[in-house]
């Protein structure tokens, strides 16, 4: 679990990115936040993540404000295992950093001119990131993490593998 900001600042306040990546699967979990403290990582964990994927047996962490007694106290209540990594050595949390360095320019060069909207190319940026092919794997993170592929926006392949008849 790793922050990225600051970023441009939203009229919601937001301008950090906060993120959580499944490190069997690579699903990456993300929202904007307005800042990087223990609360809203201790927030984000419980409403974000545990409340609907589950505990996770251990969590990753490289900053500082990650160490206070209120998020070390959630952990030890949900009883998941705090593996703490030096902050500047990435390659300790590296699925989370490589994600960091490669959706943060995604997310901004989607978004508009005034860089106003950038939280709304997030849902997008990360949805797109859970559903591509992992060339090791073959796999989607979404596959993986369901076991079952899913149904895009416009899907006009149904579950058969052929077209609806357009009569129906």
């Amino acid at each position: 679990m790793d922050f990225v900001g600051p970023t441009s600042k939203l009229s919601k306040g937001n301008q950090y990115v906060i993120v959580l990546t499944d490190m069997f699967s690579k699903f990456f979990i993300t929202k904007a936040v307005r800042d990087c403290s223990s609360t809203t990582a201790a927030q984000f964990l419980l409403e974000e993540v545990i409340l609907k994927y589950g505990t996770p047996k251990e969590l990753v962490t490289n900053g500082s404000y990650l160490t206070s007694a209120l998020f070390e106290s959630l952990l030890k209540l949900v009883g998941s295992c705090h593996i703490r990594v030096t902050p500047y050595h990435p390659q300790a949390n590296r699925q989370c950093e490589r994600y960091n360095a490669t959706f943060l320019p995604k997310v901004l060069t989607l978004a508009n001119s005034t860089k106003t909207n950038w939280d709304e190319m997030l849902l997008l940026t990360t949805f797109n990131y859970n559903n591509t092919q992992r060339a090791i794997t073959k796999f989607t993170s979404f596959e993986l993490m369901y076991s079952r592929n899913c149904r895009l926006l416009v899907d006009p392949v149904g579950e058969t593998g052929e077209l609806p008849d357009p009569q129906q």
